[in-house]
């Protein structure tokens, strides 16, 4: 039987796609950025790495602090769940500053710092800088050279914020070296160009020259790019920076801020070594979530955990 299409039919039609359109962006503007999972990694390294040896990291990523989307009282929620995960060491890795116009009030350094510095491990907690937290530092950007006002803040709460450093963490009897990437984007080319790629900070060959040969190793890098130029020895990368593309339709990333596109966009990539790219707590550029909520990042390494 021929079905009959009315103006009725048709008008309803339209109306549900509206309706499901206003549902969608109500969704991803007011209700997935509020949420927060956390997602579990557990593998065994392709690079060197104890026998035996056990490790539980916790990161958190991109904070992009800022009224009404990451206030106080979020990130003292975050950092509590954080504390309740079990970690051996707590890493940062990088934007804690609010990295858009959308916002109601920024959240100073001097307020959210001293919130993550409640937060606590056996090994206690490292961070990096992201491009974030250059950009807005309009002193350092003059001077072109650091300190920031969000390491500066981090260092004030007991938070050790590494810069092209490694250095070695002890637990349970077992050795490991844990460095911290400069950031790759730190300066922009001008002022005027807003989100274009930056000029870097970052120096890889030197950094990994501080760690022994054969030792097990752990790289910090804000942004996920370097990763092709981390050699296999080292065990395990950990970035931020993308939001796993803030939007995730399908399973993928239509706008990936990286020159890979959707390659290191989000979660385990396995090549020459191994990375875990964390989808982030907060927003950049604009306040919409979809398919990819704010996480916290719980990866246990070792033989145990593949």
């Amino acid at each position: 039987m021929p079905v009959r299409i009315t103006r009725r039919s048709v008008l309803t039609g339209i109306g549900s796609v509206a309706l499901a359109g206003l549902g969608t962006g109500a969704y991803a503007v007011g209700i997935e950025p509020m949420r927060l999972v956390v997602t579990r990694y557990a593998l065994r390294p392709l690079g060197p790495w104890s026998a035996g040896f056990t490790l539980r990291i916790v990161a958190l990523a991109d904070l992009h602090a800022c009224e009404p989307w990451m206030p106080l009282p979020r990130i003292a929620g975050i950092v509590a769940t954080a504390n309740g995960l079990g970690a051996d060491v707590v890493v940062l890795l990088g934007d804690y500053v609010s990295g858009m116009n959308a916002v109601t009030r920024y959240v100073d350094a001097a307020e959210w710092a001293p919130v993550l510095g409640g937060l606590k491990a056996p090994l206690g907690t490292y961070a990096i800088l992201g491009n974030h937290d250059w950009w807005e530092d309009r002193t350092a950007q003059t001077r072109g050279a650091g300190p920031t006002i969000a390491g500066a803040a981090l260092a004030r709460n007991g938070i050790r914020v590494l810069e092209n450093e490694a250095l070695p963490l002890t637990v349970r009897g077992q050795t490991f070296w844990l460095a911290g990437l400069g950031d790759q984007l730190a300066f922009l080319p001008s002022r005027k160009r807003r989100g274009a790629a930056g000029i870097g900070l970052d120096d890889l060959p030197g950094t990994l020259a501080k760690i022994p040969d054969g030792a097990p190793a752990i790289l910090l890098a804000h942004e996920p790019d370097i990763f092709p130029n981390v050699p296999p020895r080292i065990a395990l990368t950990l970035s931020g920076h993308t939001h796993g593309g803030q939007v995730r339709l399908f399973g993928r990333a239509p706008v990936v801020p990286s020159r890979y596109g959707a390659r290191y966009a989000y979660g385990h990539v396995r090549e020459q070594a191994d990375l875990i790219v964390s989808g982030g707590l907060g927003m950049s550029i604009a306040p919409v979530r979809f398919g990819v909520p704010p996480e916290i990042v719980v990866v246990d390494l070792g033989d145990e955990a593949a």
